[in-house]
């Protein structure tokens, strides 16, 4: 056990706590959801920082920090899908739930056939979590009935993060795709 991977399993016990924090009845549930999932954030970038910097990448940590990630934007934005109760909301949140899953399978999928890094991690897919996370933050922090100027904010960087992610899907599908066109007469 190396401090990137300990990060990494703090940020998956921090999804239980989000849920309970979420349902709390309490006045400063928003401000207590929204902080753990800063902090699951920071740790996000932090455990993937420390890996390269002190050299203790592993293959637990490849495994378990990808699916921690999408563990916690999943089960943070099908909360959120309960509290805002929405097409307009339920809709970019099934994008980014389901692309997770398309390029998450897609990942495996190329692993067997030698051929990674072909959908490896791109820059755009960085600026696409990093809008989700701030996205969800605030979508976590602001209450549904105050509709100001940080809840309407909120909401273009839902769509941007479900606009990016599906640029981004689009882009590793056409990288894939001369191998899906191979195996697919297999």
């Amino acid at each position: 056990m190396n401090i990137p991977n300990t990060l990494t399993l703090f940020r998956i016990v921090l999804i239980p706590v989000l849920v309970v924090l979420f349902y709390l009845p309490a006045a400063h549930t928003y401000f207590l959801t929204a902080a753990v999932f800063a902090v699951a954030a920071v740790t996000d970038w932090l455990d993937g920082y420390l890996a390269r910097k002190l050299g203790q990448s592993t293959a637990l940590g490849a495994f378990l920090d990808p699916v921690a990630d999408k563990l916690m934007v999943a089960v943070a934005l099908a909360l959120l899908i309960e509290r805002y109760d929405a097409s307009w909301f339920t809709i970019p949140a099934i994008i980014i739930i389901g692309r997770e899953i398309v390029i998450s399978a897609l990942r495996e999928w190329m692993a067997e056939l030698g051929k990674r890094t072909s959908v490896a991690v791109s820059y755009l897919g960085k600026v696409k979590t990093a809008m989700q996370m701030i996205a969800i933050f605030g979508l976590l922090l602001v209450p549904p009935e105050h509709k100001g100027y940080l809840y309407y904010a909120n909401i273009v960087f839902l769509y941007t993060a479900a606009l990016l992610t599906l640029w981004s899907m689009l882009i590793y599908l056409h990288a894939a795709w001369p191998d899906l066109r191979d195996t697919a007469g297999d």
